[in-house]
């Protein structure tokens, strides 16, 4: 007899509670060992347990703790058999039970050879140790997850510009701070003080979804808090939402060249406007728009190249603006790199560009930069920039002959043949060193620019 033949005589009894949905007896289960909590696993859950597998007659085909580790899955997505989806949704933490699952509910007319014979009834001894939700972050920070109360109705989900009709109900430490019904489009919920982990998340969503969010404060109102519902500094928020209607925004491909014109356009003022508000993050969101939908256009007639340069410039050049103010400094650099290659003497791209090397201390770099506006230019902020950078590389070199001396003093005092110092002359060098080096621990000196020269405002143009 093979493992996977039930014998005629059953060994195990046909016993539990029925908790299939249509309630038609194929998963029953009975509760070995009540569990510890009173919280169950949602769909999207991931669940750790222990498991082992037998036939009616009583034959092991399989168990977890054999192996001696976790069988862990995501449930309600499908990854294991019907009857532990149903079942383990109902167990709590702690909980030990048996589920006898029918064929329709296990592995089918098809079973699972050699152990699993075709229309095998199966029985499963689970116990529940830990449930995690799901994390919704691409690098799997913990910082946005979600549980899932209620399921939606399809697979399709909202998109970066959808517009989206929601129900939520923001909580900090238990106490609620927002409930409202809201409609926004997906990347500008901060205009209607929708956290960025919101969004996020709701792009993950199905129509009638209804899920517990929970945000840790990088995806939340971060260090600045949220006065206006009194949400502190590097608050831990959770928000129950439900996604009602929504209706997604044209995919790039879905778009042709006069229509992705006309939005990019349209998203450069928002982008505009975000950025004389402060909300410098906001505005990347709206000029990244711009550069995905227009980069890999080709074969554009002479009058649509131009426009679509002209918008790709303006918002690389933005963009270069925004890193700037939020002092990501390389990401500001790349962004004028790519300006360049559009149009390759652009003042305002130098002048960012050199800003953003100084703010790095690339100081070679950044005065190659602007001396080469002041070569192209009349343009005084830059050579006031050049005098800075001229600075900055002295005080480099003068701390790195210090260094240079004081790793080699014996040359270093023979070429220079230089008097012995006294004690006290020594305790004052390195005093006035460590106060030189303090000096350069922080930001540096502010850049004594021109604010009002035309390569430091917003690119308006197109």
């Amino acid at each position: 007899m093979t493992a996977g033949e039930e014998k005629t005589e059953q060994q195990i009894p046909i016993e539990g509670e029925d908790i299939t949905p249509k309630k038609d007896g194929g998963v029953l289960k009975l509760v070995k060992r009540e569990g510890k909590e009173d919280d169950t696993p949602m769909t999207g859950d991931k669940v750790y347990v222990h498991y082992t597998g037998v036939l009616l007659d009583g034959t092991k085909f399989d168990s977890s703790r054999d192996r001696d580790e976790y069988f862990i899955f995501d449930l309600g997505k499908g990854e294991v058999i019907k009857a532990w989806d149903i079942a383990v949704a109902t167990m709590k933490i702690g909980e030990v039970c048996q589920i006898i699952c029918k064929p329709e509910y296990a592995y089918g007319s098809a079973g699972s050879p050699p152990k699993i014979q075709p229309n095998a009834t199966l029985v499963f001894e689970i116990e529940l140790y830990e449930i995690k939700a799901e994390d919704l972050t691409e690098n799997e920070d913990g910082g946005i997850t979600r549980r899932i109360r209620k399921k939606g109705e399809s697979y399709s989900k909202p998109n970066e510009g959808a517009s989206v009709e929601v129900h939520l109900e923001g909580k900090y430490q238990g106490t609620v701070f927002d409930s409202r019904d809201v409609s926004f489009i997906i990347g500008e919920g901060e205009e209607v003080d929708i956290p960025a982990g919101i969004e996020k998340a709701l792009q993950e969503m199905e129509k009638g979804e209804e899920a517990i969010i929970s945000l840790k404060p990088k995806y939340g109102f971060g260090e600045a808090g949220k006065p206006k519902f009194h949400i502190p500094s590097d608050a831990c928020l959770v928000y129950e939402v439900v996604l009602k209607n929504f209706e997604k925004a044209k995919e790039s491909w879905e778009m042709n060249i006069d229509e992705k014109l006309e939005q990019a356009a349209i998203v450069k003022e928002k982008g505009t406007a975000n950025f004389k508000c402060g909300k410098y993050k906001q505005a990347t969101v709206h000029y990244k728009k711009i550069v995905s939908w227009l980069e890999h256009e080709s074969g554009l007639s002479e009058e649509l190249l131009k426009q679509s340069n002209a918008l790709r410039l303006a918002a690389h050049l933005n963009l270069a603006m925004c890193y700037i103010k939020m002092d990501e400094n390389l990401q500001a650099v790349e962004n004028c790199e790519k300006a360049l290659e559009l149009d390759a003497n652009n003042e305002k791209a130098l002048f960012r560009m050199g800003e953003a090397r100084l703010a790095m201390s690339d100081y070679e770099l950044a005065k190659a930069n602007f001396q080469k506006i002041v070569q192209l230019y009349p343009n005084k902020a830059a050579k006031m920039q050049i005098g800075i950078c001229q600075k900055k590389i002295k005080e480099q070199l003068d701390r790195e002959k210090k260094i240079y001396a004081k790793m080699f003093p014996k040359f270093t005092s023979t070429d220079a043949k230089e008097v012995p110092k006294t004690k006290s002359e020594k305790d004052a060098a390195v005093e006035e060193e460590n106060k030189e080096n303090l000096d350069e621990g922080g930001k540096g000196e502010p850049m004594e620019t021109d604010t009002n020269h035309k390569s430091q405002e917003l690119d308006a143009s197109a």
